[in-house]
């Protein structure tokens, strides 16, 4: 029995964890074609009573046309600032979920909102999106340095529940028996 696979596995579980999709999207991803994950992003402060950091973002999932041996890998850019959580994409990867054939790429802009609270931030987006009948922008919520783990889960996320109807579609196509 190898334990160390054991600790990994179990701290990675506590990072990931420690995100959370506050609001989520009931919709799902295009089976054919790019589809866009809006989302706020709310990273909370390393010390308390500090300025919370909020983003506006998108993750672009594309699929390729022709599956080559090139494109047959996933690829994420620019979920994580540093590399210092870059191997947890491909433990992720090896352990929970095949994700073959996609390009996942993140593209982030501060917002203009300003609180020491994330559950403030939280609650005034969630009032902002209702206000305006939004339902295609999800709410992520971080501890400090895990912005891109909360931004990889809300795309895992939306992949997974996507994937049942995305291969009933193949089918109804004629791509699947």
């Amino acid at each position: 029995m190898n334990f160390h696979e054991f600790e990994r596995e179990k701290i990675f579980r506590g990072i990931w964890d420690s995100v959370s999709i506050a609001r989520p999207v009931p919709y799902t991803l295009f089976t054919f074609g790019d589809s866009d994950l809006e989302y706020y992003l709310i990273v909370d402060s390393e010390q308390p009573h500090q300025p919370v950091e909020v983003s506006r973002g998108v993750v672009k999932v594309a699929r390729p046309v022709l599956i080559t041996p090139e494109n047959s890998h996933p690829e994420f850019r620019n979920f994580f600032e540093d590399n210092e959580f870059g191997g947890m994409v491909d433990f992720l990867m090896s352990r929970t979920a095949a994700f073959s054939n996609l390009q996942i790429e993140n593209h982030k802009q501060k917002a203009e909102l300003l609180s020491d609270s994330v559950e403030e931030i939280v609650a005034r987006l969630n009032k902002t999106l209702d206000d305006q009948d939004e339902d295609r922008i999800a709410i992520l919520t971080a501890p400090y340095r895990l912005g891109g783990v909360a931004v990889l889960k809300y795309a895992t996320d939306r992949i997974m529940e996507s994937a049942a109807g995305n291969i009933q579609e193949f089918r109804e196509k004629g791509f699947l028996p």
